[in-house]
């Protein structure tokens, strides 16, 4: 019996070849639409799918292979005899190999036009793929064009095992569940509702050498639903990016654009070591790096500006993993481009954060809300922070959201004097800053927090240091012993309302 196709792809790219292909083996090839159009043009032979149905397309399109004749066609079971007696007796004809992919509801999407996408919702796509994947066992279902060259060599040489048509089925159960997420999540926006069961799709960008450690495999994947800070990063110079880097960059770019314009941000191992806000890009990276000039060695750097000249031969004088930036000048390209290691990499500052964060447990996932709390200032104590004081207080607590908890930053200036993370207790975090700094001048500091002070020491310590103003969220029941505590020390406290820990 001849092998018959059934092809009808939104994606063209080698269709032609692919049609060309397989009716040199003698495979007869049934299309629809545009791609029948397509074929016809290449004159090749080809059948409508009308001719196939007995049944006009309707509806706009909307209805054209919904029908008994090309499900049943690839539906039916080759060794089950009942099967057999149906489609004879029906006078359904066989269709061996699928080849579908679906209407672009990813370009419809950010196209935004809410009538374009919903006629974007692919419906007969879908379930003939599935139809294809179900009866694999019979029917070969191919979705991806690079798989077009596979498919005819196998076909040629008589190679077409168990093993290959899974492989393909599997691919085509994954493209139909990825292209269920994006319509899901599409309606979960619109409306503003979630259902019990929650969807994301990825798509894979690339493999990556390996994960954080060498034993480890790892890959990079796309979330084509989100339009974040690392949708669009393009490395335009040094070596490919590892899973460490991206892992890195996320939340170096995501503090910097939080920060502002001119926002410099110094990370090493996921924790801020040096951040400021200074009058050019040159001043911010020359106070960020002085706040820890032995951690950022092997670090990256965030910068929510153009990197200048000036600015690329300080950067140039240590080791670095990364630098990203809204922009480089000409000039800072040449100095950078000196060292071929280094990445370079633009960032689309303009770009909205994730709303949502994801992390994947032993067999559990936990979803979450970014962290977005705005800090307040709400005046605890006898002492008002002086408005420089306010602007440090702000911007020491907007850092200490990408601290590694237990957090502590202390600040002035608009710049960190110190970043204390990662540590059980809240005061050795505070410890942790006044030992390795210990010649640092911390007079007239402040001092955010994120989470509360269970007892005063951190308050006593941070007097002991001459940190003159305090802000944490508060919550504690023994928020009073920190409190008197500034007072009798003259210090300055505000309660911000918002706990930010990062675990």
């Amino acid at each position: 019996m001849k092998v018959r196709a059934l092809l009808s792809v939104t994606d063209k790219t080698k269709i032609e070849k692919l049609a060309k292909d397989l009716c040199d083996l003698g495979v007869e090839l049934i299309s629809t639409g545009g791609t029948y159009q397509t074929i016809k043009e290449a004159d090749l032979d080809v059948i409508e799918i009308e001719k196939l149905t007995n049944f006009p397309e309707i509806l706009e399109g909307r209805v054209k292979t919904l029908s008994p004749y090309v499900h049943g066609g690839i539906l039916y079971k080759r060794d089950n005899n009942s099967h057999l007696a149906t489609v004879k007796e029906l006078n359904i004809k066989p269709i061996d190999i699928v080849v579908v992919n679906l209407y672009d509801f990813q370009k419809a999407l950010d196209g935004g036009n809410p009538e374009e996408i919903i006629e974007n919702i692919d419906i007969g796509g879908p379930s003939m793929l599935r139809s294809a994947a179900k009866n694999h066992k019979d029917v070969l279902v191919v979705t991806d064009p690079r798989d077009y060259e596979e498919l005819i060599e196998r076909l040629k040489n008589d190679d077409i095992d168990l093993a290959y048509r899974q492989r393909l089925a599997m691919k085509a159960f994954n493209l139909t569940a990825f292209y269920d997420s994006l319509i899901g999540r599409y309606f979960s926006k619109l409306t503003g509702k979630e259902s019990k069961y929650k969807t994301f799709g990825f798509k894979k960008e690339s493999d990556l050498r390996y994960g954080e450690n060498p034993g480890q495999r790892a890959g990079l994947y796309n979330d084509p639903f989100v339009k974040g800070l690392m949708e669009n990063i393009e490395v335009i110079h040094g070596k490919e990016m590892s899973y460490n880097n991206y892992n890195d960059l996320n939340p170096a770019i995501e503090l910097c654009q939080e920060l502002g314009e001119n926002a410099v941000v110094c990370l090493k191992h996921q924790s801020p070591c040096g951040v400021a806000v200074g009058s050019c890009v040159y001043d911010s990276y020359m106070k960020a790096f002085e706040c820890d000039s032995q951690s950022i060695f092997g670090g990256i750097v965030a910068v929510n500006g153009i990197v200048d000249k000036k600015a690329s031969e300080k950067m140039h004088e240590i080791f670095l993993e990364i630098i990203a930036a809204r922009d480089f000048t000409d000039e800072a390209l040449e100095v950078l481009r000196k060292k071929k290691n280094l990445r370079l990499v633009k960032v689309n500052f303009d770009n909205e954060s994730v709303r949502e964060e994801l992390r994947y447990l032993n067999g559990k996932v936990l979803i979450q809300d970014k962290d977005f709390g705005k800090d307040e200032i709400n005046l605890v104590t006898n002492k008002k922070p002086s408005e420089e004081e306010i602007k440090d207080l702000l911007f020491a607590q907007k850092v200490v959201k990408y601290v590694k908890s237990n957090a502590i930053v202390v600040a002035r200036g608009m710049k960190t004097l110190g970043c204390g993370a990662g540590q059980q207790s809240r005061v050795w975090a505070l410890e942790l800053i006044k030992d390795h700094f210990k010649d640092r001048d911390f007079k007239g500091a402040v001092l955010g927090s994120d989470a509360f002070f269970p007892f005063s020491d951190t308050v006593e310590l941070a007097h002991e240091m001459g940190i003159e103003s305090i802000i944490q969220p508060g919550g504690s029941i023994r928020d009073q012993d920190s409190i008197d505590k500034c007072n009798e020390y003259d210090m300055s406290m505000v309660f911000s309302k918002s706990r930010h820990f990062k675990h």
